[in-house]
Formats: C-alpha cells, structure tokens, sequence
C-alpha cells in the first residue's frame, strides 16, 4: 500500500510539468554595439602599448 501511495504521489509531477520554450536572442541594441566599439578601440591600444614598451628594451 505504501508503494501504491508513493507512486501515485509521484506520477502526476512530470505529467504536470511546462514543455520546454526555446529562449529568443534579442537584437543587438546601439548602446551594446557602442561600448563594444569602445572596448575594442581600448583592446587595440592596449596591445599596441605592450608592443611598444617591449620592442624599447
């Protein structure tokens, strides 16, 4: 009788569940596009930085 109870208790769970919704990726806002503009623009100064201070020595 306990088995009967656990698994009548146990089988409705993934009856009852919500089917899986694949997300939507959002567009790419101008603000997004803008600092990743910045931050390249910083990513290539920093290395040109680099190679300059190493050719020096």
């Amino acid at each position: 009788m306990k088995r009967l109870l656990a698994l009548t208790a146990t089988l409705p769970a993934p009856l009852a569940a919500a089917s899986f919704e694949r997300p939507i990726p959002q567009p790419q806002t101008e603000t997004a596009e803008f600092w990743f503009l910045v931050g390249s623009v910083a990513l290539v100064l920093s290395l040109v930085a680099v190679q300059w201070l190493v050719s020096r020595r």
